[in-house]
């Protein structure tokens, strides 16, 4: 699969590419207290660079009453989308009140994973949309390294699914041999019995349908796909994905796309490293999200309910 590569990672976190108006600014000090890596200091009554790291945050930039402090690092075209013009005042928190919460409710709640979708492609804009959306995550120590592989079209969907669907037959292959089922158990290594008695069964009938009707039971006929993964240097790199993935899901239903993530697509990637080589990937990127994105072909009525968690107070 042919990949080219639509913006390049910014540099590592941790240079220092913040710059001080001195001429603007007005000595009031704010910048210098929410900065968490200590990048600024009060040099003879203003704010100054004195440190040598940074987190690039750009919490001095949002803090600043006159818009002296400016962090070089940031993309600037991050801020702008298509399908909609972002907002560049600050939202306070509770500065919604109760209707702005209870819409937000509402949003989350009534986003569902879709395995029902049109045959109308996504636009580019629209992903382009989806990644900018994702980026405005929090993640660990500000480390923003994230990656995204955008698959466009139906075509390119369709081939990462049969470069999931081959590895997949491989593993029932082996899943179907009981001696090597039980002898990897003896050993103390009892994921393939595990997966036989979870999900050797599913699995088979969907490849059936893949291979004999090219009925996809993976992505779900989805005309588009994004994979959302890290470079390395991330301090909590799993759940900064899926934070990402979670403000993309939730801004794809508020533009009218549905999504669904593929768990199965996750697995064979994290088994079989080729995978992701083959859609352009660097070696030490890893995925942890894959979600399918389309037009929805469902239409719900009302939102559900949930299992209740396990909830604990601790005082």
């Amino acid at each position: 699969m042919r990949s080219t590569i639509l913006r390049k990672q910014a540099a590592f976190p941790g240079a220092v590419t913040t710059v001080v108006d001195q001429e603007t600014c007005i000595g009031c000090g704010m910048c210098v207290r929410v900065c968490p890596s200590r990048t600024l200091s009060m040099v003879d009554g203003k704010a100054a660079v004195t440190g040598d790291a940074s987190l690039q945050c750009g919490h001095c930039e949002a803090v600043c009453p006159v818009g002296a402090v400016r962090v070089g690092a940031l993309d600037r075209e991050l801020e702008s989308f298509s399908a909609f013009r972002a907002e560049r005042e600050w939202f306070a928190p509770g500065a919604g009140g109760p209707d702005e919460v209870r819409r937000l409710v509402q949003l989350m709640a009534s986003r569902r994973s879709c395995r029902n979708y049109t045959a109308e492609p996504v636009s580019r804009e629209m992903l382009d949309d989806l990644v900018k959306i994702a980026v405005t995550a929090p993640s660990g120590t500000n480390s923003q390294r994230w990656t995204f592989t955008v698959l466009p079209t139906r075509g390119a969907v369709h081939k990462l699914g049969e470069r999931i669907a081959q590895f997949f037959e491989k593993l029932n292959a082996m899943a179907e041999k009981p001696w090597m089922r039980k002898g990897l158990k003896l050993v103390g290594r009892g994921e393939l019995e595990d997966y036989y008695q979870s999900y050797y069964g599913a699995v088979k009938q969907a490849l059936e349908e893949w291979r004999e009707q090219d009925v996809d039971r993976l992505f779900h006929g989805a005309p588009a796909a994004i994979l959302v993964g890290v470079s390395p240097g991330a301090s909590c790199p799993h759940e900064d994905c899926l934070l990402a993935t979670q403000n993309m899901i939730l801004g794809a239903h508020a533009m009218g796309l549905g999504t669904c993530l593929i768990g199965y697509a996750v697995a064979a990637m994290k088994e079989d490293k080729r995978i992701a080589l083959d859609l352009g990937l660097h070696k030490d990127e890893v995925v942890h999200a894959v979600v399918a994105v389309g037009h929805p072909d469902e239409k719900y009525r009302t939102v559900s309910g949930r299992l209740t968690p396990l909830v604990r107070m601790v005082e």
